[in-house]
Order: structure tokens, then sequence, then C-alpha cells
């Protein structure tokens, strides 16, 4: 009977994959007039801790120039609540290919090994015709860069890589580059010469990972100093948790410190967990950045900067796509993998639940799809890019896939969609500043819980609260919404098979600082 029911088996998933076969390949020859229907090309486009605001087109920074994604936004849509399941390069990425929480696919931080079991989307566009290829930071399984399936093409590096002479892990065979090469340019340069490889009788899905604009930033040579001196609007709680010895950053009278707001009804001071006091004077914080060895207003100037060639890189895609004709059958989704916070709070960095750390730019351009510059307000996260790009490919989802499409959002058409957004983050041997934090965004109100830690949980309406700086979690009005919240984040947990905290090995030894944040 075993050996029965291990052939039913093989022969169902036979069947599921040739039925898919045969609708995607019957999708592809449906005919508009005369002529055929070709599938979908799709350019994946990830960027390293890029925050949602820091685009042109936000206002954020006023100085701040992004062509290309500006032109992205307009042309296209701009998924303006896109938000990742976990604020962490690793955890993010897993989610974005297979679809699933970080406590489904169990590579829950940064040097986790990747599970033998797991399927990347691109495995099913493969199965389907499609020509895919990786370029970039892979980052997943600790610090390998061998080819991983899913891809017929591949160019990684291991790890977090460097911005200048990287060495490339090609097809299996490394290749080392000197001269000064930049990473975001030897990688947009290798991504649009095999796009000029490929046959227009096949699809092709392109997956750009670029190492920017992660710390250490490291500018182009031609966009180095470009934006030193301009004024930096600090964020109004970079000095909330400021002591007599903190470094205050800007003007105190417009960036209030904790003396100063005491009784301001605005923030909520004794309400701020104990750990973002702690952490403001430690490797995240804006008192001992990266032990105290960076500058925060060099720190801002030089992120902005490598920002730069990111933007560059996103033009230099699309008019490639122009150049071989097919712009009318292309999909560009650009995203970042999570965002950082830029003093807010008094915290660099991500790994928090906080919007500057969990919110992400996603840019998405498809023939037929602009929204005449309208934004998407819905909550789209990371685990629905696979199904999405499925969806667009006339692939069906799979089962184990816990995210959606939002393809249904990109054409503007009138969906049901989920009202609430999980989050999760497992606390980290060689970064401790920052504990296990879980919590559901539903609407405007925010939950945060911190198991495991004796510290006051997190309640606040980004309705009015957009900056986070009233914690209203001990308010007797909001009682009620905050029990319904946690029920909601505990019923998540345990109808996905969350209800653990993760054991994770201990790869590298170190201390806080051994690595000066590189990852």
């Amino acid at each position: 009977m075993p050996y029965l029911n291990k052939l039913l088996t093989k022969k169902l998933a036979s069947i599921t994959l040739l039925s898919m076969v045969v609708i995607v390949s019957l999708c592809f020859k449906e005919k508009k007039g005369n002529e055929p229907k070709k599938p979908m090309n799709v350019i994946f486009i990830l960027t390293d801790d890029h925050r949602f605001d820091f685009m042109g087109f936000t206002g954020k920074v006023p100085w701040l120039k992004t062509p290309a994604m500006d032109q992205l936004a307009k042309q296209g849509v701009w998924v303006r609540n896109a938000t990742v399941t976990t604020a962490l390069c690793s955890p993010s990425r897993a989610s974005i290919l297979t679809g699933q929480y970080a406590h489904t696919h169990k590579v829950v931080d940064n040097f986790s090994p990747l599970p033998e079991n797991l399927n990347f989307f691109p495995e099913y566009l493969q199965k389907v015709g499609y020509s895919t290829a990786f370029f970039g930071k892979w980052h997943m399984g600790h610090a390998g860069d061998d080819p991983q399936k899913g891809f017929n093409h591949w160019e990684s590096f291991r790890g977090q890589g460097v911005y200048y002479n990287p060495l490339l892990n090609i097809n299996g065979k490394r290749v080392q580059y000197k001269d000064s090469t930049y990473i975001t340019d030897l990688l947009t340069e290798h991504a649009t010469a095999w796009m000029r490889q490929q046959s227009k009788d096949q699809p092709f899905f392109m997956y750009v990972s670029h190492k920017g604009v992660h710390d250490e930033f490291m500018p182009a040579p031609r966009h180095r100093s470009k934006y030193h001196g301009q004024p930096i609007n600090y964020p109004s709680t970079i000095n909330i948790t400021a002591s007599a010895t903190s470094k205050l950053h800007g003007d105190v009278r417009t960036s209030p410190t904790a003396a100063m707001v005491k009784n301001d009804t605005n923030y909520n001071v004794k309400d701020i967990p104990q750990w973002v006091w702690a952490q403001r004077n430690s490797w995240h914080g804006v008192d001992f950045m990266y032990d105290g060895r960076v500058q925060f207003d060099d720190f801002y100037y030089r992120y902005c900067e490598t920002l730069l060639a990111i933007d560059e890189s996103i033009a230099s895609i699309r008019k490639t796509v122009e150049e071989l004709g097919i712009a009318e059958n292309t999909m560009i989704i650009y995203m970042g993998d999570n965002g950082f916070l830029m003093g807010e709070h008094g915290l660099i960095d991500k790994r928090n639940m906080y919007e500057e750390s969990q919110k992400v730019p996603l840019l998405v351009y498809a023939p037929g799809m602009s929204h005449n510059g309208k934004p998407i307000d819905q909550i789209v996260q990371g685990i629905d890019i696979a199904p999405t790009v499925l969806d667009v490919a006339g692939v069906p989802m799979p089962s184990n896939m816990q995210g959606q499409s939002f393809l249904p959002l990109l054409q503007d058409k009138k969906v049901s969609w989920r009202n609430k957004a999980f989050y999760e983050y497992y606390w980290e041997f060689s970064y401790p500043q920052t504990p296990t934090t879980l919590g559901v965004r539903e609407g405007s109100y925010k939950f945060i819980f911190y198991p495991g830690l004796w510290d006051v949980s997190e309640f606040y309406d980004l309705s009015t609260d957009p900056e986070e700086k009233k914690n209203l979690y001990r308010h007797p009005a909001w009682q009620p919404e905050i029990a319904r919240m946690r029920k909601e984040l505990w019923n998540w947990l345990s109808e996905t098979g969350g209800l653990q905290i993760p054991l994770k090995p201990i790869n590298e030894k170190r201390g806080d600082y051994g690595s000066k944040g590189l990852y």
C-alpha cells in the first residue's frame, strides 16, 4: 500500500503539472484579431534597504531626484501601502520567492539554511516555457553564491557582496572584476545584455537584485558628494529618547527631546518600550551608530547618493525594453526588500515593525495598467509577489502559497482584498538590540507585541499618528480594539503554524560590533 500511495501521488502530481502546462499553453494561443496573444515578460527589480518614501515624487526629501522611479509611478502604479512580512534581508527575500511567511519557509534570519523542500516561483515559470535569469544579491542560506533552482542563467556574489570590484559567480564560474567596477552598473550591464540575447518567441522572467542601498553606503564615483550639505529634515522623533549626553540632531526646537515633550499630548514618552530607549545608544541607534564610527548626516547623504545608481539602473532597463520593442508585452516591478529607519525613534536600520522599517517602495508598470498617477491604497505584501507573477503568466497559484495575486488591483478591478497584514521578526544572536516582534496592522490600526520580553506592547492609530509618537496601548478607550487585534494575531499564528519561536543555528560567534552592520 505505501508503494501504491507513493505511485498515486506521483501520478497526480504529473497530471496536475500537465494540466497547468495545457492551461497556460491555451492562454498563450488566445488570439486578438489575427495576432496570437503572447505571454507577458516580467522584470522584477529588488533593491536592498530602500525605504518607502525616499523617492523623488513623494517629496519626503525635497532635493532627492529619482526620475526613473517618478516616471514608473506616473506611467504605472504606485502601491502606497506595500509592506514586508519580515523586515530583514533573507526572510523577506525568501517570502518573495515562495509566497510564504518566514515561520512557514523557515528562513528566519540571514544565516538559516535553505530547506531543501522549498520551491521558488521561477521554477513554475520554467515549466511553462519561460527563460529565467537572476542577477545580484541572493543572500539566503547564509553566504553562498552557487546557482539556485528556478534560474536558467545565474550571476551572484557571496553574502552581502561589495560595492566595488565584485567577485561574481556566473553560472558556476567565478569572475573577479577590477578597475573600480561598480556593482550596480555591472549588474545592470549584464542584465540588459541578457535581455538582448532572448528570443522574441519565448517569454522571460528576469530578477535583478541590487546590493544598493545596503550599508555601508558607497555611491558610484559620479554621484559622490552630490548631496552633501543639503538641508536634512530630521524626523520629529529622532531626539525623543535623548539623554543629557546624547548627540542631538537638527534644531531641537523642531526635533523634540524627551524632556521637552513630557507634557505634550502629541507624544507618550512614558510608554516608549525600554528596548527603544536602550537601542539609541547601540549599534543601531543614532548615538552610537556602528560603534560610533559613523556620523548621521554623512550617513544620510551617502544613502541618497547610493540610491541614484539604482534609479539609473531602472532607466537603463526600461530603455532596453523599448529598444527591443517589447514594452507592450513586459511588466516591470520595482520593490525594496525592507525599509530603513533614518533616525525615527532615535534608531537606524530595520527589523522592527515601525512604518519606516516595514513599508517598502512598490512600483509596477505594465501596458494597460496605468492608474493615471492614482496610487493603490490596499495593503500589498512581499508574499503577494509570487502569486502575482504566476497570475500574469497564467500559472495557477500553488496551494502552499500564503499570499494572493494583486493583479486585479493593478487592473483597477473591484475585488475583495485583505483588510489586515501580519508581521514577524525573530531575535538574532548577532544583533540582539531588537527583540522578537509580532504584530498586525488592520486599516489604520497597528498592534505590536514583544513575546518573552518584559516590555510594553504598542498600539497606534496611524490615521492620526503616522509617525507613531503616541503609544495608546494603556489607554482605557482602546482596550476593546487592542484585545480584538491581539486575538487576530494569535489566530493567525495558530492557523499558519506559527506558534513557535524558531531555533536558529549560530554560524558566526560574533558580538554586536563584529561586522560593522554588514548584515
